[in-house]
């Protein structure tokens, strides 16, 4: 006789989100099931510091803030932490630990977050009416995605000696810019190319 089999291991959204007020380490939460957040290389951080801080000095006397890496954003039954989060107020729900309303979402790719950053996070993001521009960023080469909703998602690509342009916030910043402190071998032949 076939028993019918249960699932012990799901967890209430409710439940993940009162965890996750208390735990030490940042989870991300996909139908029920969570998943424990590696740590990031100091080239990661570099890149979400400095896109936070050319960001948040845009956005001095606007409704438009940057979150990076704490702040959930909620989709469909999933919850995510991106590396950097723009919400603007007008569009924000009000919750001091998630937002469903995100402008723009930046993820800093790595080898362990790269397939699900341009697979399933793509996928879901895209369906938050909110949302207007994805921007996938690689650490260990210069190279930016950045993928526009007024252009069907259809991804630009840039690189050193290219302007990104984040319209949706009017914000444009040079490549050799966000990863002037990154160490990969890109910004050293540009630097040594420069000297």
């Amino acid at each position: 006789m076939n028993l019918p089999s249960y699932r012990t291991d799901y967890i209430s959204e409710q439940d993940y989100l009162e965890g996750e007020k208390i735990s030490t380490i940042k989870h991300e939460y996909i139908d029920g099931e969570v998943y424990a957040m590696a740590g990031a290389s100091k080239n990661h951080q570099r890149l979400v510091t400095m896109l936070s801080r050319r960001f948040s000095e845009h956005f001095d006397n606007t409704a438009c803030e940057v979150f990076s890496s704490d702040i959930k954003v909620h989709v469909d039954s999933k919850y995510f932490y991106p590396d950097v989060v723009v919400v603007c107020s007008n569009d924000d729900d009000d919750d001091p630990y998630f937002t469903k309303s995100p402008r723009i979402i930046i993820e800093v790719l790595s080898s362990s977050t790269r397939k699900q950053d341009r697979t399933l996070k793509r996928y879901l993001y895209q369906m938050i009416p909110s949302l207007e521009e994805y921007v996938l960023i690689e650490q260990d080469f210069v190279q930016i995605e950045l993928c526009r909703k007024s252009e069907n998602w259809m991804p630009d690509f840039y690189f050193l000696g290219d302007d990104v342009t984040f319209a949706s916030v009017g914000l444009t910043l040079p490549v050799s810019e966000i990863y002037q402190r990154v160490e990969n071998d890109d910004m050293r032949a540009f630097f040594a190319a420069r000297s």
